[in-house]
């Protein structure tokens, strides 16, 4: 018998939720109509939905290795030299959850622009509902590889205007664990804000060093935002981070949130907690004006 794989801390998180009642949910249809993703379960009817007033927003085409990469952004209607924050997404592809954070970050003043660098695979992540799948397309990306497209990112922000100087990144889910992986590897990057970012990887070849591993690289204080419930990166495994990070004196913040599950700012999701999502909001925010990206 094969040995059974070793699932990364995102897949656990994801994949052992707690019961819940399917009243108050989409219908699978609807919700793929609205542009969700169904491999994360039903989506919750209730879903944050952010206009676009005072913003312009659209689909980006970015020049990267191997051709163009689709991306999506907002940033305020008028304003000169925003600054970029870029949105890592969860394993689900570019749905319509990650496009309406990257509005609100635009209605708080920044240009912010989601990658969608998983496009390589071919396929539309978005579509996938069979989890062991998506989770062999997302685990092939090699590092190197996404520090190369957000790079390429930055760059195309800069060329539409943006202000390459205050730079930030947020990140859900696997694109937690991209925030810890960039804040380890940008020079230009200001601050970073992780949610429930795995923090300790399986054996990968296309993933040379772990989060925890990296903790004496971080060149960027990072906010990492954890669900103390979260059963694939239990509390013990942050405050092994926090003692790594404190060790090699690096610059970094944690809050975990009692009875939060992993992906508790996903209001599309049953795992969704609105207290603790919209504290973590707050807290991101605080974040990005203490080492000015936002104004």
């Amino acid at each position: 018998m094969p040995a059974k794989p070793i699932l990364a801390s995102d897949a656990i998180g994801l994949t052992k939720t707690a019961p819940f009642s399917r009243r108050g949910f989409m219908a699978a249809s609807a919700a793929a109509a609205a542009g969700y993703t169904l491999a994360a379960g039903p989506v919750r009817a209730d879903v944050i939905k952010t206009d676009t007033d005072g913003l312009d927003t659209g689909d980006a085409k970015i020049k990267v290795q191997g051709g163009e990469m689709p991306g999506y952004f907002a940033r305020p209607t008028g304003a000169a030299n925003p600054p970029i924050i870029l949105v890592a997404m969860e394993v689900f592809g570019l749905h319509e959850y990650i496009k309406d954070v990257t509005r609100r970050l635009g209605k708080l003043g920044a240009f912010a622009v989601a990658p969608d660098y998983y496009f390589r695979s071919g396929t539309d992540l978005t579509k996938i509902t069979d989890i062991p799948k998506l989770m062999a397309l997302v685990n092939s990306k090699p590092d190197s590889q996404l520090f190369s497209d957000l790079d390429a990112t930055v760059a195309w922000a800069k060329s539409q205007g943006g202000d390459a100087k205050r730079l930030g990144i947020v990140g859900f889910c696997r694109g937690g664990r991209s925030v810890w992986e960039y804040a380890a590897y940008s020079t230009q990057l200001k601050a970073g804000v992780a949610f429930y970012g795995s923090l300790i990887d399986p054996p990968n070849p296309a993933w040379p060093k772990s989060p925890m591993q990296l903790a004496s690289e971080m060149k960027a204080p990072v906010l990492g935002l954890y669900g103390e419930d979260d059963q694939g990166i239990p509390p013990v495994q942050v405050e092994a981070m926090k003692l790594a990070l404190a060790r090699s004196k690096k610059v970094a913040d944690f809050k975990s949130y009692p009875g939060a599950p992993h992906g508790f700012h996903a209001d599309y999701r049953p795992s969704y907690r609105k207290e603790a999502a919209e504290d973590a909001w707050m807290q991101m925010q605080g974040w990005f004006k203490k080492y000015k990206v936002l104004s």
